[in-house]
């Protein structure tokens, strides 16, 4: 297409594209930058790729395109209400489906969509059209079907440094207590992929308390004698980590704990594993064949690349291994989307059944909840209390944490108080767990905490935080196998929210509680670099539509 009109206003590029098909397109780019303005120049005949819709007022839009080097073989939905016959004749031809590489049935089924005609608004590809199965099925076929060649694209396989193949079932049999299915299937696919020749990328799912800990441990001892490298977001997780590395790894594995307060003199290099923080980014920690990141959400893509950096092969023959620990469980039809750009284990099992009683609670069950705090603290047990704020605001009807700390402290003895902002959150947080009656928090606590005498846990506001944020905190309570209590408090009288907090209380599970999750909005990036859901899929559905998954991974030989 060719840049019709071009003007630069409040650092926006304003734009008209004169199609080959003769058509005029509205355009807008958002932050340009010299690339835009030298690339988008008046008169330049681009071939562009990008999503066009139209505005009631402004017409056919097509905003923040992307330059490709030639026409793709992408099947391309037009967007016009009227004069598209001629456009669809043209271009929606039999032979150019067939060149996208879609099976015959396919190909037949868009055909048709594109040449079925609609009264109302002539004939034109519309996204709230309603479809028969058949035609519904073809588009979502196609959607996935180029979802998977476009991430082939992305994805380029690496050198690993060195094939890891220690030796680990008998190191698991030494351990205190029998490994769990799902841990010894995820170890399994571990131990499958640090022997080959590509550096390997998995991440390992599983729930609160599922024991992701052990697989860690597990691929350490794969990896030795080579060195390994393990990556927490806090000091306190990572020094929860250390001791249970301490713990169970055979002795001749030498583990050292690097947090801010590690020795700038002590040399790194000669540990054979090193547990900890971001301070691992600014030390000289030597070659690892083996980075595990613990929270991986909890780290940028710029952290995990300088951990990388620092730890590759200085004569760049390879790049380690790469495993990341998740605790947001997903869908299992997503885990099998991802697979193939990084290696999904879901660990949905967990050592012991976990029993939380889960409530929602308001204003008149406050009595009933003191008394209940009460009572758990008479049988040595702890209580945290969660406020969405740390202080007063006047968009939230909730007390905040500053507002609310002094009811606690006059009334009980032993009570803590940390936030995201507290400096000493850690401290707190150590000297709670062994001294503490009842702790007051913000989210701070949702992860990189472990509380053995924690039995019950107060959510202020719960109404206000996603399922996926709910869940994990209610997975702070009962790590041992305590009777578990969980009071979601709210104010609000909206049907809606209400609804959806009774649903989480009759759903245990994290996998199930990212499914309703994503009834209820978009998932966004829940593994790095790969999109499941919002702009990226309108006809395939993540949750019901494994089946199609399965059919597309059978057509293009990857079943």
């Amino acid at each position: 297409m060719k840049i019709h009109q071009y003007s630069e206003r409040k650092g926006k590029i304003f734009l008209k594209y004169m199609t080959e098909f003769g058509v005029i397109l509205n355009g807008v780019i958002f932050r340009p930058t010299d690339y835009h303005r030298r690339e988008f120049e008046l008169g330049n005949h681009l071939y562009l790729k990008g999503k066009v819709t139209e505005h009631p007022t402004y017409g056919l839009q097509f905003n923040q395109p992307k330059k490709v080097k030639e026409p793709s073989s992408e099947i391309v939905a037009v967007y016009k209400k009227k004069g598209t016959d001629e456009l669809i004749d043209e271009h929606f031809t039999t032979e150019n489906f067939q060149n996208s590489g879609l099976p015959q049935s396919i190909v037949e089924q868009l055909y048709k969509i594109h040449k079925s005609p609609n009264e109302e608004i002539g004939r034109y590809f519309q996204l709230n059209r309603e479809f028969d199965q058949r035609s519904l099925y073809a588009l979502k076929f196609t959607e996935l079907y180029y979802f998977y060649k476009n991430l082939q694209e992305r994805v380029t396989p690496e050198k690993s440094i060195k094939k890891l193949t220690g030796e680990y079932k008998s190191w698991t049999e030494t351990l205190p207590f029998k490994l769990t299915g799902d841990q010894q299937k995820a170890i399994k696919e571990v131990a499958e992929d640090l022997k080959g020749e590509l550096a390997s990328r998995r991440v390992v799912v599983g729930d609160v308390g599922s024991g992701k800990t052990m697989v860690i441990l597990a691929s350490i001892v794969i990896a030795y004698p080579e060195r390994s490298i393990l990556m927490a977001p806090t000091s306190i997780l990572a020094e929860q980590l250390y001791n249970e590395a301490k713990e169970h790894l055979p002795k001749d594995i030498k583990i050292a704990l690097v947090t801010g307060k590690t020795s700038k003199k002590e040399d790194l290099t000669e540990y054979d594993l090193l547990v900890g923080t971001h301070a691992l980014l600014y030390r000289e920690i030597g070659e690892a064949s083996l980075l595990i990141v613990d929270e991986q959400h909890r780290f940028g893509t710029v952290h995990r690349k300088k951990l990388q950096n620092l730890t590759e092969s200085k004569s760049k023959k390879g790049v380690p291994h790469f495993i990341q620990l998740s605790a947001t469980p997903i869908p299992r039809t997503q885990a099998m989307i991802n697979s193939d750009f990084v290696g999904v284990s879901l660990i949905e099992e967990t050592p012991f059944k976990k029993n939380i009683y889960t409530k929602t609670i308001y204003n008149r069950d406050f009595k009933d909840l003191i008394s209940h705090i009460n009572s758990e603290i008479d049988k040595k047990h702890q209580i945290l209390i969660i406020y969405p704020l740390v202080e007063e605001s006047e968009n939230i009807d909730y007390q905040s944490l500053e507002e609310s700390k002094q009811y606690w402290f006059d009334n009980f003895d032993d009570v803590y108080m940390t936030h995201g902002k507290d400096k000493s959150k850690d401290e707190v947080l150590k000297e709670f767990r062994t001294e503490g009656k009842i702790l007051l928090s913000t989210t701070v606590v949702e992860v990189g905490i472990s509380l053995p005498e924690l039995t019950t846990i107060v959510i202020v506001g719960a109404e206000r935080l996603g399922l996926a944020t709910l869940h994990q905190l209610r997975g702070r309570v009962s790590r041992t196998g305590l009777q578990g209590y969980c009071f979601l408090y709210t104010k609000s009288r909206e049907p809606n929210s209400i609804q959806r907090l009774k649903k989480f209380e009759e759903t245990k599970s994290g996998f199930d509680i990212a499914s309703l999750d994503l009834h209820n909005r978009k998932s966004g990036d829940l593994i790095e670099g790969v999109k499941q859901s919002g702009e990226t899929f309108q006809w395939f559905n993540v949750i019901e539509d494994e089946q199609i998954v399965k059919d597309v991974r059978a057509f293009m030989g990857k079943a």
